[in-house]
Order: C-alpha cells, then sequence, then structure tokens
C-alpha cells in the first residue's frame, strides 16, 4: 500500500512517527474504524481493528464473548490482542471503546504509539450506535443513561490521550485531515526544522 504521490505532508508524519502506531481510542460511534482506514490507506500504513482481531482469535463475535465468557474475559483477551498488535507497528490501530480503560493497555500505546481520542458529544454518538444492534453495553433498558453513564466514566480517562480530535458529522476524508495535521503538530512535523512548536 502506498501513499499518494508526492503526498508531502503523509510522508512527513510517517517519518515522524517511525515504528510507533496510530491509537485511535473513543466511544462506540465516535468513527475510529471508519476514519482509521482512511487515515491508513492515506499513510500507507496497516490498518487493524482490535474487535475484529479479538472476534478472530476467540472464534466468535463479541456480543458472543459477552455472552457467553462475560465482560471480564473480554477485556483480557482485549489486552493481550492490543499488546500483539502494537508489537507488530507501525499500523493504524482502532481500539474498543473501553479499551484505553485499562491501565497496562494504556501503557503499551504509551510507549509504542501515539492516542488519538476521537471525542464526540452524546448526541453525535447516540446518532451513530442507533444505526447497529452490535453494541453489547448498550443492550440495556435504557440505552441514552447507559451511553452517558459511559461518558462521563470513560471521558476523563480518554482525556488523557496524546492528540484530541472532535468528531463531527463532516465527510470522513475532513476528519483524515483533521487527525493528520493534529498529529503533525503533536509531532512536531509541521515546523519547518521538524522542532515541536
Amino acid at each position: 500500500m502506498t501513499t499518494t504521490p508526492g503526498d508531502t505532508k503523509a510522508d512527513a508524519l510517517r517519518a515522524h512517527l517511525g515504528a510507533r502506531s496510530i491509537v485511535l481510542v473513543g466511544m462506540m460511534g465516535a468513527g475510529k474504524s471508519s476514519v482509521g482506514k482512511r487515515l491508513a490507506k492515506r499513510l500507507g500504513l496497516p490498518f487493524s481493528d482490535a474487535d475484529i482481531e479479538i472476534e478472530q482469535a476467540a472464534g466468535m463475535t463479541i456480543p458472543e464473548i459477552f455472552a457467553h465468557h462475560g465482560e471480564p474475559a473480554f477485556r483480557d483477551g482485549e489486552k493481550r490482542v492490543i499488546a500483539r498488535l502494537l508489537e507488530a507497528g507501525p499500523m493504524v490501530l482502532a481500539t474498543g471503546g473501553g479499551a484505553f480503560m485499562n491501565e497496562d493497555t494504556r501503557g503499551a500505546i504509551d510507549r509504542l504509539g501515539i492516542s488519538v481520542w476521537l471525542k464526540a458529544e452524546f448526541d453525535v454518538l447516540m446518532r451513530r450506535v442507533r444505526r447497529r444492534d452490535d453494541r453489547p453495553l448498550l443492550r440495556t433498558a435504557d440505552p441514552e443513561g447507559t451511553l452517558a453513564a459511559l461518558m462521563e466514566q470513560r471521558y476523563p480517562v480518554y482525556a488523557g490521550a496524546h492528540v484530541t480530535v472532535v468528531s463531527h458529522d463532516v465527510p470522513q476524508e475532513v476528519m483524515v485531515e483533521t487527525v493528520i495535521d493534529a498529529l503533525m503538530q503533536h509531532l512536531g512535523a509541521d515546523s519547518p526544522t521538524g522542532e515541536q512548536t
């Protein structure tokens, strides 16, 4: 996979990343997978979705893992899969909504990646997650209340990500460009000398 010829911004960002992966974190519905795929293509990097990798490793879907083994078993498998993927970087890695809550996972991401929080407002998330019925944590009598409680619990932890980008309802290409610009600023790749500004 190659970047667009003459894409100097992508080239500069990849050079500054080195062996590190770009790790997208945030709530379900924030756009981690859809933005991540396009970001990886733009940068000429492999893309991995941790949830898909977990399903392949377990031989069952995430709702099935939750139903048969419970959330703690899922989180343990998630931690192992993400650690393995990070060792295989650089790549663009989309993580599940709860992955960044694990201290070991945050430590591994900090060592081997650059974390990007795709931060979305409640209404944006709710509108997006209603389109799909594969969110085990929202299979409750009050999905809105559950989502609000998860946001309250997770947002202070997500705020520890290296980079925060607000996820709006804009074309995915616009989001990709916004993420690239934020990463370049964080890594100092946007200054003429290559030094952080």
